[in-house]
């Protein structure tokens, strides 16, 4: 009788097993796969900042920008003190520069006076002076005021007495002592005047005069 060599010890020695199953397979699983993921590291959150400490810095930033604005603003108010001292006085000069002519042309007359000239060419000097004078005055763009014969005006017009005056009505200019001037829409100085009262009255008649009509 023939021997069966396919037994059970023969399977089970040459059968393979399930390579899940045995030690060598499970020994060898890579490391990373079986351990497990290591912890995450805790960060601590920052201290809290110091109340005191944040409120004194914003403190000592504003007192320094406040130091810094202080500072421009004085710069500015002394740039602008110095520009207007010396607009006024370029302005000065300007008028004085323009009335230069006037003193020399008055100098002239009054030297000429001195050497016992004619009086009648003195005078026409004298009124040549004073044209020129009102001249300069229109250039600076000033002018003088009319005051003889216009209404009295107390915003442009001082009045110092009043005089009967036949030729002028009551309230109306009739002399000029002191003649005003204004500078554009500005008054310089008012005029100094009399002011008619209106014709005298009339003398009223006497006793003779009546006995003797």
């Amino acid at each position: 009788m023939a021997t069966n060599q396919n037994s059970p010890e023969d399977n089970g020695s040459e059968t393979p097993g399930n390579a899940s199953d045995t030690p060598e397979t499970a020994a060898s699983t890579s490391p990373t796969q079986s351990r497990p993921p290591p912890a995450a590291e805790s960060v601590s959150p920052p201290p809290p900042a110091d109340p005191v400490a944040v409120v004194t810095a914003e403190r000592d930033k504003l007192k320094d920008q406040l130091l810094r604005t202080l500072a421009d603003f004085d710069n500015y108010r002394k740039r602008s003190k110095r520009d207007e001292q010396d607009a006024k006085h370029r302005g000065r000069e300007d008028v004085l520069r323009e009335l230069l002519p006037v003193f020399d042309n008055l100098e002239r007359a009054a030297t000429y006076a001195k050497t016992g000239a004619d009086s009648k060419a003195i005078a026409e000097g004298v009124v040549m002076v004073l044209k020129l004078f009102d001249d300069t005055i229109g250039r600076l763009g000033g002018q003088r005021l009319k005051a003889v014969g216009q209404p009295f005006d107390p915003n442009v017009h001082e009045a110092i007495q009043q005089v009967e005056s036949d030729e002028h009505a009551a309230g109306i200019v009739a002399i000029e002592l002191v003649p005003g001037y204004q500078l554009g829409e500005r008054l310089l100085r008012p005029a100094m005047v009399a002011v008619s009262k209106g014709a005298p009255a009339a003398a009223p008649a006497s006793d003779d005069d009546t006995n003797a009509n």
